[in-house]
């Protein structure tokens, strides 16, 4: 059986193969982000995803506060099978997983392990902001919740999404960018769903749990936003003082 497509490497086809055969010249700017959703009737999300598929490939560059251009000699490769998923994808299969499993783990977590989960979580309430120790615990946080399910089958698949953040190129690509905005893991996030688990809340360690990706999610959206009009910003800045130097 052949491989399925996944949406933004469709996406990412069309736009190639637009490249390929002319459509997109060499040099010239894409259509902006929002024109291109409603070119594929997909979500930004997917468009973004698909965007820095191409850009890994070197198809096209992205010059914030500008927009993506063509590159003016793309390489002669092929489709991205490699670059396996992207952080929207990832994310959403997490609000599944992650979600349903907080909620069976508010039910059958034992009182031993609630206590070692809450040492991890202080500890990544007093770890640099960002830090590889602070990462490493988020990772640890949320494969011990999977632990907790008492279901190997959940556990393994929420360790499997997790290790695809690190070994997708198209995901770490995105995480990166976040992490280089500022983005954390946001442990007061964590503390909620350890409340609910404590509680032995079922529907409030699902809502913790789903919002908390959420939140993930839109941030990952929002962090090329805010890059791309930082960029603006200081490009304007910079051509404003060369005219006032040119007088």
């Amino acid at each position: 059986m052949a491989e399925r497509v996944k949406l933004y490497q469709r996406v990412a086809l069309e736009i190639e193969r637009g490249i390929r055969e002319g459509v997109h010249q060499p040099g010239s700017r894409l259509p902006p982000e929002r024109d291109l959703a409603e070119q594929f009737s997909v979500s930004r999300p997917t468009i973004r995803e698909a965007i820095i598929a191409l850009e890994i490939r070197q198809l096209v560059e992205v010059r914030h506060g500008s927009g993506v251009y063509v590159v003016v000699s793309p390489p002669n490769v092929h489709a991205a099978a490699e670059l396996n998923v992207g952080a929207f994808e990832l994310i959403e299969a997490r609000l599944m997983f992650e979600g349903e499993a907080a909620a069976l783990a508010a039910a059958v977590m034992t009182d031993e392990e609630l206590t070692e989960l809450k040492a991890i979580l202080d500890q990544m309430e007093a770890a640099n902001p960002s830090s590889t120790t602070e990462l490493a615990l988020d990772r640890t946080f949320h494969l011990m919740i999977a632990q907790a399910t008492k279901n190997s089958l959940i556990e393994q698949a929420i360790e499997h999404l997790w290790d695809l953040r690190e070994t997708s190129p198209l995901c770490r690509h995105m995480f990166e960018q976040a992490r280089q905005g500022g983005i954390n893991p946001r442990p007061h996030e964590h503390r909620r769903i350890y409340d609910a688990l404590i509680a032995r809340d079922n529907d409030l360690a699902r809502s913790a749990m789903r919002g908390h990706l959420t939140r993930v999610s839109e941030d990952l959206l929002a962090v090329t936003e805010l890059e791309m009009i930082e960029n603006a910003r200081k490009e304007i800045g910079s051509k404003r003082q060369r005219l006032a130097n040119g007088r």
